[in-house]
């Protein structure tokens, strides 16, 4: 079992920048990927940022140059550092690991509890 917590939401104005953290902790040999989501009020979950084990990073086209994923696998940590922030970002980010054979799926084995970011006008 692999646990991981998020945290760094909070409340931004429109413009400023925040950075999330996710922990990961118990077995994580078999992961490769990480990944955040974020999903808004009456909206679908949707990919924000992948990056593997080896540090190739994904982006999903309404946050590139915007935010940076990066890992720090000596503290089995991935952030997400978000610059330029819009009220459109506002949404509850959600961390996610996993396995390549899962990842193949588009699935994921392990995800965090969430974090709320909210970006005011």
């Amino acid at each position: 079992q692999v646990q991981l917590v998020e945290s760094g939401g909070g409340l931004v104005q429109a413009g400023g920048s925040l950075r999330l953290s996710c922990a990961a902790s118990g077995n994580r040999l078999s992961i490769n990927i990480m990944a955040w989501h974020r999903q808004a009020p009456g909206n679908q979950r949707e990919l924000v940022a992948t990056i593997t084990r080896e540090g190739t990073t994904n982006y999903a086209n309404s946050v590139k140059g915007r935010f940076t994923i990066s890992r720090d696998n000596a503290k089995n940590t991935v952030y997400l550092q978000m610059n330029s922030l819009k009220p459109e970002d506002t949404a509850v980010y959600y961390c996610a690991a996993a396995d390549i054979f899962t990842y193949a799926r588009r699935a994921y084995n392990y995800w965090g509890q969430g974090t709320q970011v909210t970006v005011s006008s």
